[in-house]
């Protein structure tokens, strides 16, 4: 209690200098508060477009189907796959695979073509509600198609065009059609800005000539909590035969990427906070030096080593102490208030941009977690402490003597 009171007020004899410090870290505090929440928010919207939007968390693939996609591996009776996985607590949907030539006017390009059920589709992945022109496929409506938003602009169409499809069906054939376009897609992802293209399922096997199966089932936990790699092992057992990928196995790069934001917000943390160190140091060393005789007549009068530098540590602790609690106090308001209304990097990024092959929009929203406000105070604490010992050992090793005849 004793060194409680001597620290309120030491760190009270020099206003000027003690409020200069604790609004140095109070302002890196909230900065850096502000900074993970952002980091928060974007790595999630990253997830969300890698897993939410196409991939899904778990696929099913016949084995070396990846490798080397055949029209004709196909899962036998993906029904029963998908009630066994339901069982299990697992939503899927099953996809077809395939690849063919798309013609418009006069602009021709090669397709990825997938089928899909949009009922089931729309149980594991939000793909359907990021149109950006016309509507999604509706369950029922034949010949319809939605295109990527970089195909939608090679092949010069919109919604309600026309355009011809080439390619070559299982048994065979030639197979081609005409197929009226549905709806544009939003910024994606690379493969499906550019080549992606979208039909119900019974319009691809009747385009292909394929009467059964499906090329890839994908996998949503009805359970968030259940940890993906269990998810994963669970699958495994359900489907000995089966090819089982979580979207980490699938996207290596990007969950590397997520994985290190942890890594880059603490490097970030040290950068910023080194300077307010910095600070911190110089101001508790000119306040030692300053007080080199009255720390000189304290251990003289039997004032400990050790209590001197419990002094010091605790006139630190004060300011850094106040400094969070500012840092709080405009971190947090600034942080919630940017998890509603996004910063708007438009005016920068015309179109979407890709990392990882996934789609990232230009507006990005915070997402406050006690993550994101702890570790911005932890780090302030930890480096404040650390700067703090050359000067409190400076004043715990003084010599009484020559400390109160100090000049």
């Amino acid at each position: 209690m004793l060194l409680l009171s001597l620290a309120l007020k030491n760190i009270l004899r020099s206003r000027f200098r003690t409020w200069v410090t604790i609004l140095a870290m109070a302002f890196a505090g909230a900065i850096m508060i502000f900074y993970a929440s952002l980091l928060e928010g974007w790595m999630q919207a990253m997830e969300t477009n890698a897993v939410s939007m196409e991939m899904g968390e778990v696929q099913l693939h016949v084995p070396g189907y990846r490798d080397d996609p055949e029209l004709y591996d196909v899962i036998l009776d993906p029904g029963a796959a998908l009630a066994r996985a339901e069982s299990a607590g697992f939503a899927g949907s099953a996809r077809l695979l395939g690849s063919g030539l798309a013609a418009a006017q006069e602009n021709s390009t090669g397709v990825a073509i997938r089928g899909i059920e949009p009922e089931a589709e729309a149980r594991v992945v939000r793909l359907h509600r990021h149109v950006k022109a016309g509507s999604w496929l509706v369950p029922g409506e034949r010949n319809g198609v939605v295109l990527g938003q970089q195909l939608a602009v090679i092949l010069d169409v919109g919604p309600g065009d026309e355009l011809v499809l080439v390619g070559q069906a299982a048994d065979g054939s030639m197979a081609n059609d005409l197929f009226v376009v549905q709806g544009i897609l939003k910024s994606v992802g690379q493969g499906i800005d550019r080549a992606g293209l979208f039909m119900p399922a019974d319009d691809f096997r009747a385009f292909f000539a394929l009467a059964e199966g499906a090329h890839e089932i994908v996998l949503q936990r009805f359970d968030p909590d259940l940890p993906l790699d269990d998810a994963v092992n669970v699958l495994a057992g359900l489907f000995p035969g089966l090819e089982v990928k979580s979207w980490r196995q699938l996207q290596p790069t990007l969950a590397r990427l997520l994985d290190l934001s942890d890594v880059s917000l603490a490097i970030m943390l040290l950068i910023t906070y080194a300077a307010v160190g910095m600070l911190t140091m110089n101001a508790m060393l000119m306040g030692v030096f300053e007080r080199i005789p009255v720390f000189g007549v304290m251990k003289a009068i039997g004032f400990s080593g050790v209590r001197l530098f419990g002094l010091v540590v605790c006139e630190t602790l004060l300011q850094i102490t106040l400094a969070a609690l500012l840092a709080l106090g405009a971190g947090l308001p600034l942080s919630a208030y940017f998890a509603r209304r996004p910063l708007d990097f438009s005016f920068l990024l015309r179109e979407s941009s890709t990392i990882a092959g996934v789609a990232f929009e230009p507006q990005w929203y915070c997402r406050v977690t006690p993550g994101s406000v702890l570790l911005p105070i932890f780090f302030l604490y930890a480096v404040g402490l650390v700067s703090i010992c050359y000067p409190a050992l400076k004043a715990a090793l003084l010599s009484p003597v020559r400390a109160v005849h100090h000049q």
